[in-house]
């Protein structure tokens, strides 16, 4: 015969009875409920140590003082300088072409070519932002300095 609703139970042992707390000297539990004695612990409402509590010293987070900001709206670009671009040997250069070069980590998004070192033949250079040195050697080497739109910025503060 199979296993039908009214005859399922329980495995022996997964149910427990409830203390019954505070009901005389011979249940174990009487007197003081297995709470000790008096004081802090014993009485109702204490739930345990609160976080950042220092037995009524000054807490930690409150003795310290607040430093710095962390500007939300901050737009952080990855340099790079036209010396640097001059070696790659490319004709074409953006942002994946520096990534495959090593020039620029995958993570940074946005680029920004600095006019320190300087160019002999003339290259096609995207970017999100150019220094005014580096537009200059571009141009004056031949070169088109060309403004990429920016990927459009998630929203981080509210505002």
């Amino acid at each position: 015969m199979g296993t039908t609703l009214h005859t399922l139970s329980h495995a022996p042992g997964a149910n427990r009875a409830k203390k019954r707390l505070g009901r005389g000297i011979g249940s174990r539990t009487g007197k003081t409920a297995g709470k000790g004695v008096k004081g802090q612990k014993a009485r109702t409402g204490h739930h345990g140590a609160i976080i950042g509590f220092e037995g009524g010293q000054m807490p930690m987070q409150r003795r310290l003082p607040k430093r710095g900001f962390r500007n939300a709206f901050r737009v952080s670009y990855h340099p790079v300088n036209v010396g640097e671009l001059e070696r790659l040997g490319v004709s074409t250069i953006d942002r994946e072409t520096l990534v495959k070069a090593g020039l620029m980590p995958r993570k940074a998004k946005l680029l920004k070519v600095l006019g320190e070192g300087e160019l002999a033949r003339p290259l096609t250079v995207r970017a999100h932002a150019f220094s005014k040195a580096a537009q200059e050697k571009i141009t004056k080497a031949g070169g088109v300095a060309e403004v990429v739109a920016a990927l459009a910025p998630k929203p981080t503060a509210a505002g």
